[in-house]
């Protein structure tokens, strides 16, 4: 059996001690879109070392940059076919603004199996300190392996989060560059389901598509950019549900929603719905 709860739900994925310097920061910056406007003082704060701001998604990132080969879907209780899998929901909490260079130790769990029914989801949370062992930020993100459920699990919680009943405050358009994919693979997730035409089509895709953690940071940007000038250190936490892909190239439509101190916001590509349930918390 691929996915066997009992073993799987609170398993320990480990520790893990990483680093990363400010040209890590660059790069997963410009592997977003930043510096598109190289004359831009907002755009030069993340795509030079003056002033450098780091933005709060890179958090969830963070841990793989070094990785050079394709993950693997392997875990106490886990072993499913990478074809299969594609991310569900993906959540940040920052506790503190993240600085331009650290090394940090995460600590890694498996905290939820859910059954969809046709599919399965895998819920892990991990929570990284820095050199003083203070906590510098927490993530949280589930898979969705297609065709693994129907194990008599619980279907879980529900995520939905209701929007206002009128027009957003902030409609902001973002397009993604036709290599945005292969600049992104460079920040560590080489799965080949964003770059290999022949991979893509296997798992059931016209053509690679880009990273759905790519797609996330790139509405990070565009929501601090756009809403809350440019200053990452009022983000406090950022979660989102993956509901569609996204292919290389296309324009990115994101509408915003202010309320207290949450920003509720949907992101679109021609009305197809990639980004739901997505909440930037404000500090």
């Amino acid at each position: 059996m691929p996915i066997d709860p009992a073993v799987a739900v609170g398993a320990s994925l480990g520790e893990t001690t990483f680093s990363w310097t400010s040209s890590d920061v660059l790069l997963y910056h410009l592997a977003l879109g930043a510096g598109a406007d190289p004359m831009s003082p907002l755009e030069l704060r993340y795509a030079t070392e003056q002033d450098l701001q780091v933005l709060p998604a890179f958090g969830v990132i963070a841990a793989n940059l070094r990785q050079t080969k394709p993950p693997v879907v392997s875990f106490p209780g886990v072993e499913i076919d990478l074809a299969r899998v594609l991310h569900g929901q993906q959540e940040i909490t920052v506790h503190r603004p993240l600085p331009v260079s650290a090394t940090v130790t995460a600590r890694a769990r498996i905290s939820d199996v859910f059954d969809k029914g046709k599919a399965a989801v895998i819920v892990q949370e991990s929570t990284a300190v820095d050199s003083s062992g203070e906590a510098l930020y927490t993530t949280r993100s589930s898979i969705f392996a297609r065709g693994e459920g129907g194990f008599g699990g619980s279907r879980g919680p529900s995520t939905s989060v209701e929007l206002p009943d009128r027009a957003p405050d902030f409609v902001l358009d973002t397009p993604t560059l036709p290599q945005q994919a292969l600049l992104y693979r460079l920040c560590g997730d080489r799965n080949p389901l964003h770059s290999d035409p022949a991979f893509a089509s296997a798992a059931g895709f016209p053509r690679p598509i880009l990273h759905g953690l790519c797609t996330y940071g790139i509405v990070c940007k565009t929501v601090i950019d756009g809403v809350l000038e440019g200053d990452v250190s009022l983000v406090a936490g950022y979660s989102t549900r993956f509901t569609g892909v996204v292919y290389p190239g296309e324009t990115l439509r994101t509408n915003v929603w202010q309320e207290d101190k949450r920003l509720l916001v949907t992101t679109t590509v021609d009305d197809r719905a990639v980004l739901s349930d997505t909440v930037v918390t404000l500090c």
